[in-house]
């Protein structure tokens, strides 16, 4: 209820006046904790605590005298019997003690001088518990008490005060001596009752002759309405009310009539009625009763009385042989500037038959359509319209409505079933209407076809609005534009909305919004377009880029604004999302890709040019080719059977030294080698190429007999690589290198770089320049290529 956020208002203002400048040491909190005694560990600087919702039963003195900077204490919802003042007789720093909702019925009472909030509500009070010490509180301005009588002396010692509030509950409530609470100097007035007696009328006329705002709780009269006694008229000269809210009033028609004539004739200004039931039925009155009420109701509403507002809430009709139609025609009457009947299941209202001073109506949370208001020419001062929660459904007829209402500014139409298909339906509405909420509803993007054009705001939000289009809309004054909880892919274009500064576009369907808004969209001065499913890619780095531009135009960035997709990005901050330049740039991208494979390209062709690559690519080439057609033409032949034991390659420059010396030194004497010479051993008509393949496929060794000239040779090199090839391809030890001469390391071409790497890691034989040496020599030789060969070949050789 109010009362219980008055409380915490003004309590707040208090801790906010005593909030520690570091850390909460000076807030004890308890509340809840299910303790049975104050607890004796807190700190002594405490000056809120909060001991409340516990199982307290007795408090003493002791518990608090080293609290001496104590200023807010709350022990509300305790069991406390009995509440002795003097407890507190060492806190004189107290300001506002809560005791309410606790078992309390016996006080002993002692003055706390500082003390302006004072709680003892929702206790069980017979007799109000005013002491005399209360009088001396003389800064008191909140006062709440319980109890189960009122007399006119109870509120003699607290006459003179001049209070803010008092808040009185009055459970079980058994006797009220009439004008007790005249003598009370209170600006508000709050009385509940419980909610299953009835209450006291004449508590009711004395509250709106005591104070300015008045508040009951539970109006509620069981018995027959011949027994309710009429207001005096003399109480209309007494009555200071000018705000009157009643809460949770459950009373028979005729009752309800009579209270609100005496209102009607009062100086009230403003009345609230919350939770509201109409009881009984007219068929127990008669028509002697009936007439003259309904008579007095139509009588007093074309009157000029002080009502200004009127409000009803939560309204629920229980009255039967009921005719609605004359209800609405009193309201519709009335003639007073604010009126809001809401949640009262009203189907209808009718138009004032005329010129109404209404400026504010609201009818939301009811069962209204399109018929309302049709055609109504009255409602010329109607300023504030607010129909949310009802049934419309066509929003043309809606524009229509508002036609003849001259000066409306702000018509509220959310929360309804409102739909716009954009057919050639003309729209007419109020040109003085410059704000319109149409949001929760069903439109589609006709919508814009069907808007006023001096509208300023203009709120679309949680419609099915997928795109704004273009060229419909010309609203040159709009402002403000809600679009959040639509279905729109991107952000929209101000083409019709120049004046536009602010928009709100959350909650939508846009991966990757457009970086150009603001340029096309100068005039806003901020957007909200976070909680999208932003799709973090290189199309969004613009969009990033443009908050750093834009100087703190994005609202809600940067928490709001969290990738969605791809999947190992989701919930990553659009403001920790970064891809280089090369990534997102393609013209960039591209020219950097040409000019690595332009650089490979030189590399690579560079080095082929270095190892002579083309070369070793011709040799494998013809190495394929000559044992394709090997293959081809012998077919069951392709198993190699070794006929020599080392084929011989050689410059023809180191011609002589082979055959004067390597060749007879091998083939002589016992167990003799055969060698493989290529010019008593290719067979004629055969290529030179497939003649060199054959002869080192056929041989078990090769020697290569190393010199200058033999590097100089290319048919030296071709029989090297194919040598190699083999070495490599049958993983056997087939290569004997005998180093002729020395080779100077630069007479090498740089293509021989197998040659090199053969010379780096294998061991290779030297021609002894000395004579005594050959023999060691060729034995070793001999060893190297030491091999018996297969009994038929050695036979037919």
């Amino acid at each position: 209820t109010n009362i219980y956020v008055f409380a915490c208002v003004f309590a707040f203002t208090l801790w906010n006046n005593i909030q520690p400048t570091v850390g909460n040491e000076f807030i004890a909190n308890y509340s809840g904790r299910l303790l049975t005694n104050v607890p004796n560990s807190i700190p002594v600087h405490t000056q809120l605590l909060d001991l409340s919702h516990n199982r307290i039963s007795e408090i003493s003195i002791s518990e608090f005298i080293s609290l001496s900077d104590l200023q807010v204490l709350n022990l509300s919802h305790n069991v406390i019997t009995v509440l002795d003042f003097s407890v507190f007789v060492f806190n004189e720093n107290l300001e506002y003690l809560d005791l309410s909702h606790n078992n309390i019925s016996k006080v002993c009472c002692l003055t706390l001088a500082y003390l302006r909030h004072l709680d003892l509500s929702f206790n069980k009070f017979t007799a109000l518990p005013i002491c005399q010490e209360f009088g001396n509180m003389f800064r008191l301005e909140y006062l709440g008490l319980s109890a189960t009588m009122i007399q006119r002396s109870d509120f003699r010692y607290i006459k003179h005060l001049w209070l803010h509030t008092v808040f009185l509950t009055l459970g079980n409530f058994s006797l009220y001596e009439p004008q007790s609470l005249t003598a009370l100097n209170t600006r508000n007035l709050h009385i509940a009752f419980a909610a299953n007696q009835n209450f006291s009328f004449s508590l009711l006329y004395d509250g709106m002759s005591t104070s300015e705002n008045l508040k009951i709780i539970n109006l509620i009269y069981t018995l027959s309405y011949k027994d309710f006694p009429s207001p005096p008229l003399m109480l209309l000269k007494k009555i200071k009310t000018t705000g009157l809210m009643l809460d949770t009033v459950d009373l028979q028609w005729a009752i309800i009539l009579q209270i609100f004539l005496l209102i009607w004739y009062s100086p009230v200004e403003h009345l609230t009625v919350r939770n509201l039931t109409f009881r009984g039925s007219l068929g127990d009155l008669t028509d002697y009763e009936i007439l003259p009420l309904l008579s007095d109701l139509e009588q007093i509403i074309s009157l000029d009385g002080s009502m200004k507002a009127l409000t009803l809430e939560h309204v629920r009709n229980k009255i039967y042989y009921f005719n609605q139609e004359v209800l609405y025609r009193q309201f519709s009457e009335m003639n007073i500037a604010n009126l809001t009947i809401y949640d009262a299941y009203m189907p209808h209202m009718l138009c004032p038959n005329r010129t109404s001073s209404f400026q504010y109506l609201n009818f939301s949370h009811n069962a209204l359509t399109d018929e309302l208001f049709q055609n109504c020419g009255t409602l010329i001062d109607l300023k504030l319209l607010i129909l949310q929660r009802n049934k419309f459904e066509s929003l043309p007829k809606v524009s229509f409505m508002t036609s003849h209402m001259k000066s409306l500014k702000y018509l509220d139409m959310s929360s309804n079933l409102l739909h716009h298909d954009g057919a050639d339906v003309h729209c007419q509405w109020a040109e003085s209407l410059t704000a319109l909420d149409l949001s929760s509803n069903q439109l589609a993007d006709g919508v814009f076809e069907c808007l006023p054009v001096n509208i300023k705001k203009l709120d679309l939000q949680n419609n099915q609005i997928s795109s704004v289009p273009k060229g419909v809309a010309d609203l040159k004054s709009l402002e403000e534009l809600n679009l959040a909880s639509n279905r729109l892919a991107d952000l929209p274009g101000c083409s019709g909305f120049p004046s536009l500064q602010f928009l709100n576009i959350e909650m939508n369907l846009i991966l990757t919004p457009s970086a150009d808004f603001f340029q096309s969209c100068p005039g806003v001065r901020e957007l909200q377009a976070g909680r999208n499913p932003f799709k973090c890619s290189c199309e969004l780095q613009d969009f990033i880029h443009l908050e750093r531009q834009a100087g703190g135009k994005l609202f809600g960035w940067p928490s709001a604004y969290v990738c969605e997709y791809p999947e190992g990005l989701r919930g990553t901050e659009l403001k920790d999302f970064h891809l280089s330049e090369l990534a997102c740039n393609t013209t960039l991208l591209l020219v950097t890709a040409l000019l690595l494979t332009l650089v490979l390209v030189a590399v690579v062709a560079f080095l082929c040019i270095f190892l002579d690559v083309p070369w070793y690519v011709r040799m494998t080439w013809q190495w394929t080719q000559t044992k394709r057609r090997a293959w081809h033409d012998h077919p069951k032949e392709q198993e190699t059977v070794l006929q020599f034991h080392a084929f011989i390659s050689y410059s023809e420059r180191d011609a002589l030294w082979v055959k004067n010396e390597l060749i007879p030194n091998l083939e002589k004497g016992e167990g003799c080698v055969q060698l493989c010479q290529h010019e008593r051993n290719f067979i004629p008509g055969k290529s030179i190429m497939e003649n060199i393949i054959n002869c080192i496929e056929k041989s078990y060794k090769s020697i290569f007999v190393l010199s200058p000239n033999f590097v100089q040779s290319e048919w030296c090199h071709y029989e090297l690589y194919f040598a190699h090839h083999k070495l490599f391809s049958e993983n056997s030890n087939s290569l004997i290198l005998i180093l002729l001469e020395p080779i100077p390391p630069y007479v090498i071409p740089a293509r021989y770089h197998k040659l090199k790497a053969l010379m780096a890691k294998r061991t290779y034989l030297e021609w002894p320049k000395e004579r005594s040496k050959h023999a060691l020599f060729w034995a070793n030789l001999r060893a190297a290529i030491n091999i018996k060969l297969p009994v038929s070949i050695e036979a037919n050789e």
